[in-house]
């Protein structure tokens, strides 16, 4: 197939005209076709380009930094209950990890030895019944602490949290939130 190509001197985009002296055919069935509508090219339409700018043009013309200000007027408290929750379970995990961390190397330091000796030396020697704290506190025992204690800091810092969020929803509606400035930095 063959691509329709302008004569030399006619735009292609142009309407073609018939030159009836030279009783031209192809020129006239070109101008009846432009009339109905657009023609179709069959290569890629040509675009121009802009103007290139250098840095210093592009930062005259632009702003630095953009702000703006909002405010908080309403937080959802089921959300805040939601973030709460994750966050104290994440924080009693933390806190039993710690717990087991430090006891194991409280152990293998020899600090229990060292505290069954004091006491032992302060008491006096019974030969019967040495003392062990590891009875009184051992790794169960404080493992089992730790996990009474995180589960009811989990359910202290929810509600907290979640009482919190309506506290501030009654004062953003009596004095209307806080007030933020976000700005875009370039």
């Amino acid at each position: 197939m063959a691509s329709r190509r302008p004569a030399p001197g006619r735009e292609s985009d142009g309407p073609a005209t018939a030159n009836p002296a030279k009783g031209n055919a192809k020129a006239t069935k070109a101008s009846s076709a432009s009339t109905r509508g657009p023609r179709k090219t069959d290569g890629p339409a040509k675009t121009t380009a802009a103007p290139r700018t250098t840095p210093q043009q592009d930062a005259a013309a632009q702003p630095r930094s953009r702000s703006a200000r909002l405010r908080l007027v309403h937080v959802d408290p089921l959300s805040v209950m939601k973030i709460a929750f994750l966050l104290s379970i994440a924080l009693g995990i933390i806190t039993i990890v710690a717990v087991l961390i430090i006891w194991g190397v409280l152990g293998a330091a020899g600090v229990w030895d060292s505290i069954n000796q004091s006491v032992q030396q302060t008491v006096g020697s019974d030969s019967s019944q040495p003392f062990d704290i590891t009875d009184y506190l051992g790794t169960g025992r404080v493992v089992g602490f730790t996990m009474l204690a995180a589960v009811i800091d989990v359910i202290v810092l929810t509600a907290l949290a979640t009482l919190g969020a309506f506290i501030y929803n009654l004062a953003a509606t009596l004095l209307g939130g806080v007030e933020m400035t976000y700005a875009e930095d370039r």
